[in-house]
């Protein structure tokens, strides 16, 4: 197990996720501050429900790719653990640049935290899965949290909806990591997208 490459993929990859949110900052302003949670897991559910689409069909009408879906769900999992944390804004905008990052990365490395937990006690054994299950184990995620919201985050055994932001969010990492870093990963979801399987 490389526990050193492993930080540093996360660590390279969260660095371009931080670094399209800064920019959406400063076009947008914090606007997101006044999206409920339940807003924010439909945003998610959206963003991997068109990577599994594309996963599917193997083409897209629109010229993106599904890296740029991976980011959004990594950087819309922040946005809801902060919601989770601060509570939604009566008005957006509530909250200025630095404070918005300086919550971003603290919500970053706590799921770098998690992670590397994670990491050692499985022995990196989402290296060996396909990017498509990513997506699958993501869209679950998802239904279980709306589950979750459907009932108050009322659970009786299950972990509340920031565990469930914790784990959409490394899972799309992964993703990330092995579309970056894994030219034989990318190289097969590519072809298995395009024949549809």
């Amino acid at each position: 197990m490389n526990t050193e490459r492993t930080e540093s993929q996360f660590r390279q990859v969260m660095g371009e996720c931080r670094t399209l949110f800064a920019q959406k900052l400063h076009d947008y302003g914090a606007a997101w501050r006044i999206m409920r949670p339940s807003s924010v897991t439909d945003q998610i559910f959206i963003k991997a429900n068109r990577i599994r689409s594309i996963e599917t069909k193997g083409i897209t009408m629109v010229d993106e790719g599904i890296r740029p879906e991976f980011i959004g769900i990594v950087n819309y999992a922040i946005v809801g653990l902060i919601q989770l944390e601060l509570g939604f804004a009566e008005v957006g905008d509530d909250m200025s640049t630095d404070e918005a990052l300086a919550a971003y990365d603290r919500w970053a490395e706590a799921a770098l935290s998690l992670m590397l937990r994670k990491n050692h006690d499985y022995d990196e054994a989402w290296r060996g899965m396909r990017v498509s299950s990513y997506t699958d184990l993501i869209l679950m995620k998802i239904f279980r949290t709306k589950q979750i919201e459907s009932l108050c985050g009322e659970t009786l055994v299950s972990e509340g909806i920031d565990a469930n932001y914790m784990d959409m969010m490394n899972y799309a990492v992964f993703g990330l990591i092995k579309l970056t870093f894994d030219d034989d990963a990318s190289e097969t979801e590519e072809k298995a997208a395009v024949a549809g399987c």
